[in-house]
């Protein structure tokens, strides 16, 4: 009698078996190339998802096709367990921020491990654990050294919901939150900041080695790092004398600047309007208006331009003109200097803020291909061109005219080349609970003194109470921040705010190499062996957070002289989301899926294929139950080929001589074909067509096993090679098969299946080419190729091109896998 397939038992009986084994544990070995898998770790604020399964899954596949085509494999796991997410949802629930991590770390555990996964769970890793968040506050503290940690007063990004202040990378682009979503607005306050913008140049020069990341990741950190040249150029304020520096991209427009803006939260705004009683109301009613737009919306192409006039002029240094001041709603104060030369002629923003209060529009640059007139623009001019209305600079390219106006503002002292950064140091301070303490401890005599290192960790009390409104405890609790002064010895007070979350994830990645170790970080020779990480899998939202962050911390750490390489992740994979009817899951729209009711009902063999089947991992895909039910229905097709089509015929010894030789290397040959095409799926990321290949060949052995006599080797070669590569995919069945084929050892131990490439190689077939329905050629193609194929070798063909000659090819008709006709 044929066993039934029993997942549930599969599952249980493998899982506890490769545990007992300690079947996935890392280890170095000289004599076998290394590679280190990391999945971006999860955030504990709830229990596993599918978006996890989905992540994970990708990983495990690469990881298991590693082992098998002989390398040694590091594949860790760990929790990003500090921070909001976590916070807020213990918040939500009632419970303690601690106690809820650590039950969301047990049940996410427990899925990922009945997930099968090839986890080496002797190096889990948790942020919130002090023997983690130790070596967090040591990196702190090694950047106070190197004055990267400092303390300034800076406009912070305040949300009101989380009460706590934002880096910039974590406001989205309409001006909210990018946890809660509120409003985030401004506050100046004084906050502890890494200095990122010193590494500027470094995260620049540095994506040349990185050639196997995303290009729309390296372009999306190249638009944030926002390197631009230019020019900084001195304005004088006619009623006092005094000079306002400018930041322009753009000095061979200098000429045609008819107004000057300066950002509503500019310094100099009250003092132009203090003794005007009518302007400052107006000001004032001004920046209420512009008080609870984001900094995105002001800024926006098509925004509504609103600004003040404040009574007063600067001058032009290169023409001597004076201009008039306005603050204007557009203008940033974080950005530049927070004042602007506006040239509405040549840029949009000022053409539309110039169109509405009547200012006047000087054209300084013409186009090649024509002539403009202020009267008849209805847009700005912001190309190159040729420049005019420019003094001594007439008929100069603007290109070379850049170049000439810099030099004129450098011999007369105006100004000077400079280089500017879109780039804001990392904001670090959170006035949170959730998080590592900053190690810092303020003295009246000896000022700020950083925590000595034999001090460390500086412990989190885990036994305060959070407050619902989610302000943090630690300012009120005097157990924590009554300390002495570890140089004096007199009363202090200890640093109350906590790290942002995004400095644990920077460097985690490097603990995994030696997480228990005592005496520093990480090993030094053991981060030699595994660093850097070979692939690296994530969602695209963190291409500027926790990308370029931990970019930063690699450099920083090489300045150290603890590494020799300055990039963390050699090869990046960011996959899509898994959506619902179209949407993100999400608790708020009640269309999340959990894996754990899909595990016992179906198997997590059925997730995991089915997730992996669904689409290119880089792409959102839809989440569909019937499709869950599809790759059930298949895998119990692959357990009755087996126990059915292949162990059942052996016992009974029902094989065939003289097979008809055909069959036989058409078997064959679809088997090798298989192995070759899933081997190079798998390099690729294509994980879903490997899973088609598969397919087919379990239909192909189906076939085989069911038109005529069967050849013993032939078949048990097809059945081997379907089990071994499925095995990546789903790991339980493929290792109960093999035992049912007679293996030992494991499946996930056997060498990956070579192929033949003689008998990979794909059957032909006759082509048949026409020209205007007329047989004009006939040529042989392999069997398996694509429509498009077809088209551009039967428009190749020689004899056909005779036909075609110069005439006008109308359209392409192709008939799958038969004829091409041409029409001309």
């Amino acid at each position: 009698m044929t066993p039934q397939y029993d997942h549930r038992a599969i599952e249980e009986k493998w899982m506890e078996r490769w545990k007992e084994q300690g079947a996935y544990l890392s280890v170095q070995d000289p004599d076998r190339p290394k590679k280190y898998v990391l999945v971006m770790y999860p955030y504990p604020s709830g229990p596993a998802h599918m978006g996890h399964v989905a992540n994970y899954s990708l990983g495990d596949v690469l990881v298991r096709y590693y082992w098998r085509t002989g390398y040694t494999v590091l594949n860790p796991m760990g929790y990003d367990a500090f921070g909001l997410p976590a916070e807020n949802a213990a918040i939500s629930e009632g419970s303690h921020p601690a106690t809820w991590t650590r039950d969301n770390i047990e049940l996410i555990s427990l899925d990922l491990k009945r997930l099968g996964y090839a986890y080496d769970w002797s190096r889990e890793i948790s942020t919130c654990d002090p023997e983690y968040y130790r070596w967090t506050q040591w990196f702190f503290l090694k950047m106070y050294e190197m004055g990267l940690a400092y303390k300034g007063d800076a406009e912070a990004n305040w949300c009101p919901s989380c009460g706590t202040v934002l880096a910039n990378e974590q406001v989205l682009p309409d001006g909210s939150c990018e946890r809660c979503r509120a409003v985030v607005q401004k506050k100046w306050l004084n906050q502890w900041f890494f200095k990122i913008t010193q590494y500027a140049d470094a995260l620049l020069d540095d994506m040349e080695l990185l050639e196997d990341w995303p290009e729309r990741v390296l372009t999306m950190q190249r638009n944030w790092i926002g390197k631009s040249h230019g020019a900084q150029v001195d304005f004088t304020l006619e009623s006092t004398g005094e000079i306002i520096r400018v930041y322009t991209t753009r000095p061979d427009t200098l000429y045609g600047v008819t107004f000057f803006l300066l950002a509503p939260e500019h310094p100099l705004v009250d003092r132009l309007v203090e003794g005007d009683a009518a302007r400052r109301e107006e000001v004032a009613a001004f920046r209420e208006r512009v008080g609870g737009v984001s900094s995105f919306e002001r800024t926006a192409q098509g925004a509504e331009k609103d600004g003040v006039f404040l009574g007063d002029y600067v001058v032009n240094p290169v023409n001597g003109e004076r201009v008039p001041v306005y603050t204007a709603n557009f203008v940033l104060i974080e950005y530049g200097t927070g004042a602007v030369m506006a040239v509405p002629a040549h840029d949009q923003r000022d053409f539309e803020f110039a169109r509405k209060y009547d200012i006047p529009v000087r054209i300084v640059i013409q186009p090649p291909d024509g002539e403009l007139s202020p009267d008849g623009m209805t847009e700005a001019y912001e190309a190159t061109g040729t420049m005019v209305n420019s003094g001594d600079f007439d008929g100069i390219p603007s290109d070379l005219g850049f170049e000439d106006v810099c030099d004129l503002l450098e011999s007369r002292g105006w100004g000077e080349r400079a280089v500017n950064y879109r780039l804001r140091d990392w904001l670090v301070s959170r006035q949170r609970y959730w998080g590592a303490p900053i190690p810092i401890i303020y003295c009246d005599s000896c000022g700020t003194v950083p925590v000595p290192e034999e001090d460390l960790p500086v412990l989190l009390p885990e036994d305060l109470d959070v407050r619902r409104d989610g302000r943090s405890p630690l300012p009120l609790e005097k157990s924590f921040y009554e300390v002495e002064c570890p140089r004096c010895g007199v009363e202090a007070r200890r640093e109350t705010d906590t790290m942002d979350t995004f400095v644990d994830s920077s460097w985690y990645y490097f603990r995994f190499v030696s997480p228990h170790d005592d005496d520093g970080p990480f090993d030094v020779e053991d981060a030699a062996y595994w660093m850097p990480v070979d692939q690296y899998i994530g969602g695209i939202e963190h291409a500027i957070l926790h990308l370029m962050y931990s970019r930063f911390f690699t450099k920083v750490i090489y300045d150290l002289g603890l590494i020799d390489f300055k990039e963390p992740f050699s090869r990046l994979l960011c996959q899509g989301m898994i959506i619902m009817d179209g949407a993100k899951m999400s608790k708020s729209k009640g269309n999340v899926v959990t894996p754990g009711d899909y595990i016992d009902r179906l198997g997590a063999d059925t997730l995991r294929l089915y997730i992996l089947f669904l689409g290119p991992p880089e792409l959102s895909k839809d989440w569909n139950d019937q499709g869950v039910e599809g790759a059930r229905r298949f895998l119990s097709r692959v357990w009755r080929m087996v126990q059915e089509r292949y162990v059942a015929l052996l016992s009974q010894g029902e094989f065939a001589s003289g097979v008809d030789e055909p069959r036989h290397r058409a078997m064959r040959s679809l088997t090798h074909r298989t192995i070759k095409n899933v081997t190079r799926d798998i390099e690729e990321f294509a994980f879903n067509t490997a899973v088609s290949f598969i397919m087919e060949l379990v239909n192909g052995i189906y076939h085989y096993t069911s038109d005529g006599d069967v050849d013993r080797d032939v078949l048990g070669e097809a059945v081997e090679a379907a089990v071994n590569l499925l095995a990546p995919f789903t790991p339980f069945i493929c290792e109960e098969l093999w035992q049912a084929l007679g293996k030992h050892g494991s499946v996930h131990q056997h060498p990956w299946p070579a192929f033949d490439e003689e008998l990979a190689r794909p059957e032909e077939i006759t082509l048949v080419v026409q020209v205007n329905g007329k047989v004009r050629d006939r040529i042989a193609v392999p069997s398996d190729i694509s429509e498009a194929e077809m088209e551009a070798k039967a428009l190749a063909c020689e004899n056909a091109r005779k036909f075609i000659a110069l005439k006008e090819v109308r359209k392409v008709i192709v008939v799958p896998g038969k004829l091409v006709n041409i029409v001309v």
